[in-house]
């Protein structure tokens, strides 16, 4: 199987076609954003980093039966995936107050949720990803009721999954954003990546923080910080 031309660019992979029309060539790259796109940098080693945890913990979810794109990992920044119709939500849950939650609701952050709350945002560069609710997602099109709910359940499932794994390297999941893509059938399989770049982590002893917020809010390098999940999750792994 040999990588075809190019499918996609985004801010943070590239995807190509294969000889195989049922898998995609993803290439992680080492650009960091923030604040939808106004803030950017080159930062050698992390797209090797968040290919390497995001196919450590799809892997783990397979074993959790949540099924995702995810086929197998082929080099330090590549991987191969299954072909997907993304459906353009970023789909959020949020297990402690942080960011912009804290900022819009005047929640202090940190502050436990009684339970985990989803929220779904519209992926549209040109307006920010607005937040929406199920008419707006109705309206334009987006999902179906029925989808929508299964949307809801897949990941509050993999919130469940996450904390389990998380909790196990002294990790707390204070939020994280998920996206999902449709199958040729119409079934829904979690899809994009799951790493310090779309998870909010802090250390569950001294609150540090182990995420792409060390980029956001200039707290330092974010290198060592991922190679610190990494390290986490493949000692876990032995």
């Amino acid at each position: 199987m040999e990588k075809g031309t190019l499918l996609y660019e985004g801010k943070a992979k590239k995807l190509f076609k294969t000889t195989d029309p049922a898998v995609v060539w993803a290439e992680y790259l080492n650009q960091a954003t923030a604040l939808n796109g106004l803030k950017k940098d080159q930062i050698n080693g992390k797209g090797e980093l968040n290919n390497q945890i995001t196919a450590y913990i799809f892997d783990f979810l397979n074993t959790k039966e949540i099924n995702n794109h995810f086929i197998k990992k082929i080099s330090s920044t590549e991987q191969l995936i299954q072909p997907l119709e993304i459906i353009p939500l970023e789909v959020v849950v949020r297990n402690v107050a942080a960011g912009s939650f804290s900022k819009r609701l005047g929640i202090t952050e940190g502050e436990v949720l009684d339970q985990p709350i989803v929220e779904f945002y519209y992926k549209e560069d040109q307006l920010d990803d607005p937040m929406v609710i199920d008419a707006h997602i109705n309206y334009l099109g987006l999902a179906s009721d029925q989808e929508l709910a299964q949307l809801r359940q897949l990941a509050l499932k993999i919130n469940q999954a996450l904390n389990e794994l998380f909790n196990s390297i002294e990790i707390a999941l204070i939020d994280f954003k998920v996206e999902f893509g449709r199958q040729k059938d119409g079934s829904i399989l979690l899809a994009d990546e799951i790493s310090p770049d779309t998870c909010r982590l802090w250390d569950k002893k001294t609150n540090e923080h182990l995420d792409k917020d060390i980029y956001r809010r200039n707290l330092g390098d974010i290198v060592p910080v991922y190679q610190e999940v990494l390290n986490r999750l493949e000692k876990r792994g032995k």
